[in-house]
């Protein structure tokens, strides 16, 4: 009896035990098919991405993937939050995608290319050739570089983008420059859904040739404005600025020639007084060797203010190069650094608006200075500059967003910054000590007379005085970097300006 109830229990141990097993086991599985649904459902987000690059509009990206506008924002947050970054930036009524974005472009096009023909029944699908044993290299999933594609209806006899993207691959690259070229504007220029951005490398290209003469002058206009209408992205930007610096044979960033690179490209229209050179003067008279260059001199005052503060303009590199010695500032025009680039500069008065040209002359750095300080117009052209000066390989940068020409402050607003320290990113928020907006009373002088005055002590404008002197602190942590805070900075520039001479 006690034999047979011993085997009872012990059966119903093992039942119990079998039963633990295959719950054990069962858990196992739901854990497994949980895991695999989640990593399924983050596929998601790379069709959604995809479909946003291609469509460049959140409307038209849901219209795409059929699914409610309010989701497909959803989708962009979630994917923000991913990559940690903002994808798209906000330009008038468009959207522009973010460097990082444009570099996710080809791959997910190539996937979705790849994934559409897999699923696609009816298509023949190509064998794929076995690799041999001794490579490791995988098969591209297409034959060409991908270009940006959107469903449209297709017309008889147009071509597809993927046969765009093949035809412009068969250039080769000893085609003759002019065909070469020829290939980097029909990349980029084609049109909505058969266009994508040039690499740093295709970019570099474009300009080299544009730059050595071999451009037909219909290309050169027909490369900057497509570049300036599709918005140009910063590996484009950096490949355009490392063939400027290439051709003028200007030394490499942080080649320690000069402390601080400060571009002024000011417009001809503009009519407000050269604060920013009071506080360039003030750094000089600090130490501090500020080259700054610029179109040619004459424009804006800069001529009047430049020879009132006795800075010099150089008529090579190497004069700015001694100047700098000597007198710790100086201005290089752009006809000094590049005649090509100075007669490119003038292709303004044929197109009456900017181009990618405006951009790239403010990261030239002539002397390779350790740290550059920029004014760059808008948001979005903050990162699109900080970015391809990263590219180029860049240390240390300041730009201030608030000025298309030349970087100065612009108090009581508070102003936001971007920065390279050391090769790494990063913002900051500067808030001035002035309090009201700039009010002038009449004084019976012109705008350059008010600026002399202003140095000279004779006349009293508080909100200008703020104005120099808060550039001058910005530039001050700009070189000294993360050891000086903004007060010690900005008391010292109070003190440089009560010392001035």
């Amino acid at each position: 009896m006690r034999a047979a109830g011993c085997l009872r229990v012990s059966a119903m141990n093992s039942v119990v035990r079998s039963g633990a097993a295959r719950t054990a086991v069962a858990d196992e599985r739901e854990a497994d098919i949980e895991a695999a649904a989640g990593k399924m459902s983050r596929l998601r987000f790379l069709i959604a991405l995809d479909a946003l690059l291609v469509e460049g509009s959140v409307s038209r990206a849901a219209e795409r993937l059929g699914i409610g506008t309010p989701a497909m924002s959803r989708l962009l947050g979630q994917i923000r939050e991913i990559y940690g970054d903002p994808i798209f930036l906000r330009r008038g009524r468009t959207m522009v995608p973010t460097p990082f974005a444009e570099q996710l472009r080809q791959r997910l096009r190539a996937l979705a290319t790849e994934a559409e023909a897999l699923l696609n029944a009816s298509g023949r699908m190509e064998p794929v050739a076995t690799a041999p044993a001794r490579t490791s290299l995988p098969r591209p999933l297409l034959k060409a570089p991908p270009l940006a594609m959107r469903q449209t209806v297709t017309l008889e006899g147009e071509p597809t983008p993927e046969q765009l993207a093949l035809r412009l691959n068969e250039i080769a690259q000893d085609a003759e420059p002019q065909r070469r070229l020829a290939k980097h504007i029909a990349t980029i220029g084609t049109g909505p859904g058969h266009s994508r951005p040039l690499t740093m490398e295709e970019a570099e290209e474009a300009m080299s040739i544009v730059l050595a003469g071999e451009a037909d002058p219909i290309q050169i206009g027909a490369l900057f404005v497509a570049l300036q209408y599709r918005g140009i992205v910063a590996p484009e930007l950096a490949g355009l600025v490392r063939a400027a610096r290439q051709m003028a044979g200007l030394q490499p960033p942080g080649s320690a020639a000069a402390d601080l690179d400060w571009p002024a490209y000011l417009s001809p229209r503009r009519g407000s007084a050269p604060w920013f050179l009071f506080s360039a003067k003030l750094l000089a008279n600090a130490g501090k060797r500020v080259l700054l260059h610029g179109l040619d001199g004459r424009e804006a005052y800069l001529d009047t203010a430049l020879a009132y503060l006795g800075i010099r303009v150089c008529g090579s590199v190497g004069e700015a190069r001694s100047r700098l010695e000597t007198d710790r500032i100086a201005f290089l025009p752009l006809g000094s650094i590049s005649v090509q680039l100075r007669a490119l500069m003038q292709l303004y008065a044929l197109f009456e608006m900017r181009s990618p040209l405006n951009l790239l002359v403010h990261l030239l750095n002539p002397l390779g200075a350790s740290a550059s300080l920029l004014g760059v117009p808008g948001h979005s052209y903050r990162e699109i500059m900080r970015d391809a000066a990263a590219l180029l390989g860049w240390q240390d940068l300041t730009i201030i967003s608030n000025s298309r020409d030349v970087a100065q402050a612009m108090p009581p607003r508070a102003m936001p910054l971007v920065h390279l320290f050391d090769g790494e990113p990063e913002e900051s928020i500067v808030k001035s000590a002035a309090r009201q907006e700039p009010h002038r009373a009449r004084t019976g002088m012109n705008t350059m007379e008010f600026w002399s005055a202003v140095w000279e002590g004779a006349a009293r404008d508080e909100h200008a005085v703020d104005v120099v002197v808060t550039t001058t602190a910005i530039a001050l942590c700009l070189l000294e970097g993360k050891g000086m805070a903004w007060d010690d900075a900005y008391a010292l520039a109070k003190r440089l300006w009560s010392e001035r001479t």
